[in-house]
């Protein structure tokens, strides 16, 4: 088995690395991997042989856990530990993740405590991070900064009378017809003058309004006028027949300290036909202005002529005109400014002592302002002996002629890189309520627990089964519940990667630049699995399900009737169709194919571990990996063929290679094929894409998704096995909790947990599996909230 010689494996299971061993043993003997085909043993000895392994393996791992805990100790992930300090200072906007170090993944999540570790260098970053914080929430003056108002109109709306892609790109209009750009400085003020733009944000690009700069960071309220239109030829403008989806990018303007750090900001707003007046917030970093960023439009890019110099093509309008926004005018005000002064941000460090406090009784107000952040910040209720040390910290600095609020300062940094505030405890059994709040919080809210489930957890309410199940309903309906959505599908579906792989422009070149297309993928994913958790569907959702969620883009790249915006709305499938559940989304194809090609392996195997619960094993050493055929010559089906003549391959592909097979009418985008593309054989097609440049590829093979699994299931296309899969809720179940149970606690599900799975199991399979009541019942299980004496029979 893998090399492992059990008559060398010693029959003791208090060792944890030997127990999980024979764990594996077990495993394989039980899904009838072991012993090899061809070998006599009858299910009687079976039974007759796992029995009694189940139970000794049972009774070791369940006695190591009451004796030392489900996990180690929890150190808080760099997001969570950003999000707290939001929480606590109350600064919503704070940006500090990127000042700690990347966090290590384990069992595929950046929550597993044995990857959470403590060095030197990131105690280093943890401190200052929450120095920049504290910094942050402090105010520098007895009075906010001041407001600054910028209105631009005419040619002020755009810094240059020309952008990249020429006049097709950007003009200025006056009665939906281009002003000559020779013309343009008699009209620099005229309010009844439109900029005009056809095309979205993309390196090289200087689209903001003529000299707007942020001189301080912060929150700025933007407020314009715009319509969508469609420019016809001669550079005339005509209402859109629908609207433009379009947003703000905040960037350095152009110079030579431009540091390519660009991000939307504001939000998605769908321009529409008829001028209308729109209004958002954008987040500025000092020294920064904001660009217009329509959606889904060309990006010309520069073309390198032979015998001169690079020239932008504008791409062949779509018929019936190529679409794109007008503004009328553009108004900014910020940094915008709390309510009252101080901030909020401030009274939390320094409560009512105002800007600069030096109090008559320093040392006093030194102790109650520091017991009164403590109890703010810690995770779990501090004690006086504990906090004292604290206290001494900030004592030694008044000593020694430190200002007041630097010396508060000192002590809350202290606090906010120690234990009290940076790592979460394993439940103990019975009185232990604070750390349920804290579990249950990061679980469904990526931070710490919020006044009501607080104050639950002071009248030690946190271990009824029906409070419980109304916090943690009263969690996933919240805002906060965004933040889970968002980081859970990030690490499980590697959400985080889905803009890593650039397609192939040559074989893809219809996705050139299509960052609206990908954006709208991640969205219509996270939405789902939201639903799937907020409306409460069964397990099977993962694979299969009678709708999706789409906008304008998607339905596009779907085949589905046209849709209007870009806000996902759900939409109705057809019978026929082969999209439906999490396993045919756009973005799940994307971040299992590589940009170029797709590989059956990769899609396969990633499928049957993520989706399943069946990771493959490791591959052989020393065995190539299978390889694309970009020509066109030969069909990926065929390279599998060959690589699986080698006997250590075989065997193991035939556990994921058909499912991964089964996708390959999904290209790398996850649009629908029944060819592959190639660069020499097959039929030639050839045009112009997103960026005006030539492209031509080939059509090459058809698609064969046909397959037989392991088990000897057969199916000819991706319809046949999501049915397959929809018929084993029960496993797809579980591998959610095994999900869960990583993400929530930090440790993946022991062998002394399987009963208590099992059970939860039990409890839903008469109505399907329900997601969310999976989520309720693991909250309410032993794993969740720690064990006791009693236990399930294994």
């Amino acid at each position: 088995m893998g090399g492992l010689d059990l008559a060398m494996l010693p029959g003791r299971f208090d060792d944890r690395a030997i127990r999980d061993r024979w764990i594996r043993v077990h495993d394989r003997v039980a899904k009838g991997e072991m012993p090899p085909k061809g070998v006599p043993f009858s299910e009687a000895q079976r039974t007759a042989m796992l029995e009694p392994l189940r139970r000794a393996i049972h009774a070791a791992d369940f006695a190591e856990v009451l004796r030392d805990g489900r996990g180690p100790l929890r150190r808080l992930n760099r997001d969570e530990y950003e999000q707290n300090l939001r929480d606590v200072l109350q600064l919503p906007d704070l940006d500090i993740r990127d000042v700690l170090p990347e966090d290590r993944e384990g069992h595929r999540f950046n929550k597993a405590a044995e990857t959470l570790d403590m060095s030197r260098v990131q105690l280093t970053a943890y401190l200052d991070a929450a120095e920049a914080a504290l910094r942050q929430a402090t105010a520098p003056e007895p009075k906010p900064p001041p407001m600054v108002k910028f209105r631009a109109v005419g040619t002020a709306l755009f810094p240059e009378k020309v952008t990249f892609g020429e006049r097709e790109a950007m003009f200025f209009a006056r009665n939906n017809q281009a002003i000559d750009s020779k013309h343009l400085d008699a009209f620099k003020d005229d309010p009844t003058i439109e900029m005009a733009l056809f095309r979205s944000a993309h390196w090289p690009y200087y689209g903001y309004p003529k000299k707007f700069v942020a001189k301080l960071p912060g929150q700025y309220r933007v407020r314009f006028s715009a319509r969508a239109v469609v420019q016809r030829e001669g550079y005339t403008l005509e209402p859109a027949a629908r609207p433009i989806p379009m947003t703000f990018r905040a960037r350095k303007p152009s110079g030579p300290d431009v540091s390519g750090d660009v991000r939307a900001t504001g939000g998605v707003m769908d321009i529409q036909p008829v001028a209308r007046e729109f209004e958002t917030i954008i987040h500025l970093r000092e020294q920064e202005t904001f660009e217009y960023s329509p959606l889904g439009l060309p990006v010309p890019l520069a073309r390198n002529v032979k015998g001169g110099p690079p020239t932008y093509r504008y791409p062949p309008f779509p018929e019936g005109g190529q679409p794109g926004v007008a503004v009328q005018w553009l108004e900014v005000e910020g940094p915008l400014s709390p309510a009252t002064w101080p901030p909020p941000s401030h009274r939390v460090l320094f409560d009512d002592l105002g800007v600069g406090p030096a109090p008559a009784q320093p040392n006093g107000a030194a102790r109650r302002l520091l017991r009164r952040f403590a109890d703010l910040a810690a995770q779990e209720p501090v004690s006086d002996a504990t906090l004292a040390k604290f206290e001494q910290l900030v004592l030694a600095k008044l000593n020694k002629g430190a200002k007041f609020d630097e010396a508060m300062l000192a002590g809350y940094k202290a606090f906010l890189s120690s234990p009290h505030f940076l790592y979460l405890r394993e439940p103990e059994p019975a009185g232990d309520h604070f750390t349920i709040a804290t579990r249950l919080a990061h679980f469904l809210t990526n931070t710490r627990p919020d006044a009501q489930l607080t104050r639950l957890a002071q009248e030690r309410l946190l271990r009824h089964a029906a409070t419980l199940r109304s916090e943690t309903d009263r969690l996933i309906a919240s805002p906060g519940f965004e933040r889970f959505v968002r980081n859970f599908t990030d690490y499980w579906l590697n959400l985080r990667h889905v803009r890593r792989d650039d397609p192939d422009i040559r074989l893809y070149p219809e996705y050139r630049f299509d960052n609206y297309l990908v954006e709208s993928m991640e969205q219509e994913t996270r939405t789902f699995f939201q639903t799937m958790i907020r409306d409460n569907l069964p397990a099977a959702s993962v694979v299969t399900s009678d709708f999706i969620y789409a906008n304008d883009r998607l339905a596009s790249h779907y085949g589905l009737p046209p849709m209007i915006g870009s806000a996902m709305r759900a939409v109705k499938l057809p019978p026929e169709s082969p999209r439906g559940g999490l396993l045919t989304q756009a973005a799940i194809l994307k971040v299992t194919a590589n940009g170029t090609t797709t590989s059956p392996v990769i899609r396969g195997a990633w499928i049957m571990e993520r989706l399943l619960g069946e990771p493959p094993p490791p591959p052989p050493a020393k065995v190539p990996a299978v390889e694309p055929d970009i020509r066109g010559a030969k069909t990926i089906r065929d390279l599998l063929a060959m690589h699986t003549k080698i006997a250590s391959c075989a065997g193991c592909h035939a556990r994921f290679d058909p499912v991964g097979l089964a996708l390959e009418n999904f290209d790398i985008l996850g649009a629908w094929r029944t060819r592959y593309r190639g660069m020499e054989e097959g039929e030639a097609v050839t045009g112009i894409d997103r960026a005006g440049h030539d492209f031509a590829y080939t059509l090459a093979g058809p698609v064969d998704p046909s397959g037989k699994l392991l088990d000897g299931k057969t199916f000819r296309d991706i319809r046949e096995l999501k049915a397959i899969f929809a018929a084993q809720p029960r496993q797809l179940a579980r591998n959610l909790l095994h999900q869960f149970t990583v993400y929530a606690t930090g440790s993946p599900i022991r062998f002394s947990d399987r009963p208590d799975v099992e059970a939860i199991l039990d409890a839903h399979a008469a109505t399907g599996f329900r997601v969310r009541d999976l989520i309720v019942s693991l909250v309410q299980s032993p794993i969740f909230l720690g064990r006791t004496e009693v236990q399930r029979k294994p």
